[in-house]
């Protein structure tokens, strides 16, 4: 008991250190003469027939009430749905039924009740999607089309990659490091992205960073555990997985898009994600050089990796968070991490060890080859 008591007494202790302070509150003899910390962000839009419609976050220390709004300059009236104050971190529904022209720009101020203006410009009225109704099918297909698609297309390079030869491996490596360590920037840079349109409260850029970090040490060490060097299948998995948890935030940020209505998806886009995305199937496969995969492990692979891409449109166009991007980035580039890792211990193990030979020219040349693949795919892709 008195072991127990030496653990739990400093918490015990800070709890009820911070509790007497807020009951004290020393500082609220200065709230009378300080203006309250209000601040409102807009985390979506939608616009139909019937006018405008804003998903209003309040991400300041105090409550706000909205109290008036003006579209181009004018007063004009609004619903807010729920009504009164808006908490910390609250959200409101606020409809402006507005007579929006198509393709001009209206702008929008909010007003709260102590007189601070929240502006917010719509640079082209157009009308936005409501969800996925009766098109579920169709987005599905754009996102079979941009994740899982290229992904097998990527895989059929498997026999030509085993006919190059065992002493081609170290290349092949080194190419899987280079298509994901462009993966893995590129991963970090859509999270930061989803990061900056995401309330400042929640401080989403310092937590991309966090959770990309902890997610690849989670994932090296549960390796570490189920397996003292990684198996040829477990790594596959583990590629798949990392391109996979990519490819869900990709499908979350081009349905967000396709719901805002900010782009017009069209085919040389599409053939663009799938030119892009077909080199992350070779890097599926470039670990299972030496192994003979059967069918039912291929299209495994290719679904892990694929069909979040599906799942991430559908959720995009279902009008997801900014932070919750974020987040779905964060855990992607993490684990595009732990797999750079175990293939940077592969690497080591077998070209670089006592008595092996060091193809330093081919695996350099590799993981040259695997950056500018990816960084010429990327150009293709277009928004």
């Amino acid at each position: 008991m008195a072991r127990m008591f030496r653990v739990i007494g400093p918490f015990m202790l800070i709890a009820l250190v911070a509790v007497a302070f807020l009951k004290i509150d020393p500082l609220s003899r200065f709230q009378d003469s300080v203006p309250p910390a209000e601040a409102l962000m807009i985390e979506r839009i939608n616009i139909d027939d019937d006018g405008f419609r804003f998903l209003v976050r309040s991400e300041g220390a105090d409550a706000v009430s909205i109290a008036q709004v003006q579209v181009d300059g004018a007063f004009w009236q609004f619903e807010q749905s729920p009504p009164g104050p808006i908490a910390r971190l609250g959200t409101v529904w606020i409809h402006i039924p507005y007579p929006w022209v198509h393709g001009e720009a209206h702008h929008v101020a909010l007003l709260t009740g102590t007189g601070t203006p929240f502006e917010y410009s719509i640079d082209v009225a157009v009308p936005t999607s409501q969800g996925l109704g009766g098109d579920w099918l169709f987005y599905g297909l754009v996102g079979l089309f941009v994740g899982f698609v290229p992904v097998v297309l990527g895989m059929l390079f498997l026999p030509a990659i085993r006919q190059a030869g065992p002493e081609t491996m170290g290349f092949v490596l080194a190419l899987t490091m280079g298509l994901l360590g462009y993966l893995f920037v590129d991963t970090l840079a859509e999270g930061l992205d989803f990061a900056e349109e995401a309330a400042e409260t929640f401080s989403m850029r310092e937590m991309v960073w966090i959770v990309a970090l902890l997610t690849g040490a989670v994932l090296f060490l549960i390796g570490r555990r189920l397996d003292n060097g990684i198996s040829p299948a477990m790594l596959a998995w583990t590629i798949a997985l990392g391109i996979g948890l990519h490819n869900l935030g990709e499908g979350l940020a081009i349905g967000g898009a396709l719901a805002g209505g900010a782009v017009a998806l069209g085919s040389f886009l599409v053939i663009g994600f799938t030119l892009h995305n077909i080199t992350e199937g070779i890097g599926i496969v470039a670990p299972l050089t030496g192994e003979r995969p059967g069918m039912p492990l291929l299209f495994g692979l290719a679904g892990l990796a694929g069909l979040p891409a599906v799942l991430g449109l559908w959720l995009g166009v279902q009008a997801v968070s900014p932070h919750w991007g974020a987040m779905a980035m964060a855990v992607g580039a993490g684990a595009i991490l732990q797999v750079l890792i175990e293939i940077a211990l592969i690497i080591r193990k077998r070209y670089f060890g006592e008595g092996a030979a060091r193809p330093v020219g081919g695996i350099v040349a590799g993981g040259t080859l695997g950056l500018v693949l990816m960084y010429a795919t990327s150009l293709i892709v277009t928004a």
